[in-house]
């Protein structure tokens, strides 16, 4: 019995000390919402938000990019004769087109020449298998 009572002493002490702790940080209250704006105003007012949408919460804005040395018309004429030659990137894209394969790809013909061999060999996976055919 005694064993009993010194457990439940234990427990309440140690649930006091826990809420204590709790208590402990309630105390510091949260900024109220007129100085949240205050402090974003004048955040917004130095140029120091990050805009949205670009990630990095700490980064600083990047400085002006460099002015063109190209007019509106010269941009638009070089647009105009690179789509005439095919030289865009296609939409979505993101990159140039990669370069034609140096070597040449396999003949139709040995292809199924080769599809053929396997068939007769019993080396090829049946459909809807991730795996080879089982050996009779």
């Amino acid at each position: 019995m005694q064993m009993k009572n010194a457990l439940t002493i234990v427990a309440a002490v140690a649930a006091a000390m826990f809420a204590q702790a709790s208590f402990a940080q309630a105390a510091s209250a949260p900024a109220a919402r007129a100085e949240v704006k205050a402090e974003t105003k004048a955040a917004a007012k130095n140029k120091e938000l990050t805009p949205a949408g670009e990630g990095d919460a700490m980064a600083k804005p990047a400085a002006k990019p460099a002015k063109s040395s190209k007019t509106r018309a010269e941009r638009k004429a070089e647009t105009k004769a690179a789509a005439k030659n095919k030289e865009l990137t296609p939409a979505g894209e993101g990159s140039p087109k990669a370069a034609a394969a140096t070597t040449p790809a396999a003949a139709r013909a040995d292809v199924k020449a080769d599809t053929k061999a396997a068939a007769k060999a019993n080396e090829l996976t049946p459909a809807g298998e991730g795996s080879p055919a089982p050996k009779k």
